[in-house]
């Protein structure tokens, strides 16, 4: 018999057998734990997952028909950590599993491929439910009443949102989903839809280090919070897509340079107006992207990173390629002399003159680290045009 990293094992004719049976003092530990658990935490459990406890996790496994080692996956890929042979599962669990497996099955979805969605799902929605925990209902669950507990009014708080905040995020997820499933199909073709030429920016705080020496912590996640949540709407309002945030920095994409630049800018202008921010830097790249579970990497990202931690205060580098696509698009002239001439032609021949949407200055060619030799251009709006 082989035992694998479960307990389960399998005989020689392939089927699964239960794990050992715990020593009666693991049975006291395990039960010793349970009773120290907290009523209103199982009750909370109960009321959020919609079902009591009543299976092991190999217990799960075979009643979803699926194999210990597999459901192990998918439950590291989800995020949750291993808890040995506990009875903490329910219906939904087993559920999970034998959709999961039953997409396999079909052929719908490669193992590999499943245990990827697993993960994805899981990473996103974890760092949902904690905000949601952390900001959201902290706030909505202090004490009404002088004497109230905490516990005493977080049930039934969560009794009326819990439908509600589940109806949302599956509106929310959908249309998503719908953006999403847009851009693929309008991908000139298969390599596109995996390796696709994005403009990418990261956003980063001027000084962040120096101020987390300084600020209170809450003071602090104020400050962190109003950047990221001014930068998603700004991101989002001009067409990017906010890929991820790092507290004092933000990477986005956008399909095209003119976009991209255009949300720079923005960015800049709108934390100069605010004297509560600090300082921002904006480096950008334009070329091929390699996208993965919501994430992109690449050479054109790490481009994008190094270009920021040289650029200046209040100030944008691009690199060659994303100056050349600003002007191949007629965003920016390739030069101010370019953009003199064209005014001064249209004028001759009576015509209006090209309204260039952005300037680019050369800056002196420079080493970046892993990189080799860039040449970054400065990036900033034509003179008249407005934001």
């Amino acid at each position: 018999m082989t035992v694998d990293d479960t307990g389960s094992g399998a005989d020689a004719e392939g089927r699964e057998e239960p794990p050992p049976r715990s020593s009666p003092r693991e049975r006291g530990e395990s039960q010793s734990a349970r009773s120290e658990e907290d009523p209103l935490a199982l009750r909370l459990e109960q009321l959020i997952l919609g079902a009591e406890r009543r299976y092991t996790p190999f217990q799960a496994a075979r009643s979803a028909g699926v194999s210990m080692e597999l459901a192990s996956r998918f439950w590291r890929a989800m995020g949750f950590a291993d808890i040995g042979q506990a009875k903490a599962l329910t219906e939904a669990d087993v559920l999970a599993l034998r959709r999961l497996a039953g997409l396999v099955e079909a052929g719908l979805l490669s193992e590999a491929m499943a245990v990827q969605v697993a993960r994805s799902t899981g990473q996103t929605t974890a760092r949902l439910a904690e905000w949601q925990i952390d900001s959201f209902l902290e706030g909505l669950t202090e004490p009404p009443e002088p004497g109230m507990t905490r516990t005493e009014v977080t049930y039934p708080i969560v009794e009326l949102l819990l439908p509600e905040l589940e109806e949302f995020l599956v509106y929310v997820w959908r249309r998503q989903l719908s953006a999403s499933a847009g851009r693929v199909v309008q991908a000139a073709d298969d390599e596109e839809m995996v390796d696709r030429r994005l403009a990418v920016g990261f956003a980063d705080l001027v000084g962040f280090t120096r101020l987390t020496r300084r600020m209170e912590e809450e003071e602090l996640g104020e400050l962190v919070e109003a950047f990221e949540t001014t930068a998603a709407d700004l991101v989002a309002a001009r067409g990017g897509r906010l890929i991820k945030t790092l507290g004092d920095e933000v990477l986005y994409v956008a399909d095209d340079a003119g976009t991209a630049a255009d949300i720079a800018l923005r960015l800049v202008e709108t934390m100069a107006n605010d004297e509560t921010m600090p300082e921002l830097r904006v480096g950008m790249a334009f070329g091929t992207v390699t996208t993965r579970m919501g994430d992109v990497f690449g050479t054109t990202v790490n481009l994008a990173s190094r270009l920021t931690s040289i650029a200046p205060r209040d100030g944008v580098l691009v690199d060659s390629a994303f100056a050349e696509e600003l002007i191949r698009t007629k965003d920016a002239p390739a030069s101010e002399e370019e953009a003199a001439e064209a005014a001064a032609t249209a004028e001759k021949e009576g015509e209006e003159p090209p309204a260039y949407r952005f300037a680019l200055q050369a800056m002196w060619p420079r080493p970046v680290r892993g990189l080799g030799v860039v040449e970054p251009w400065l990036l900033t709006r034509c003179n008249g045009d407005t934001p």
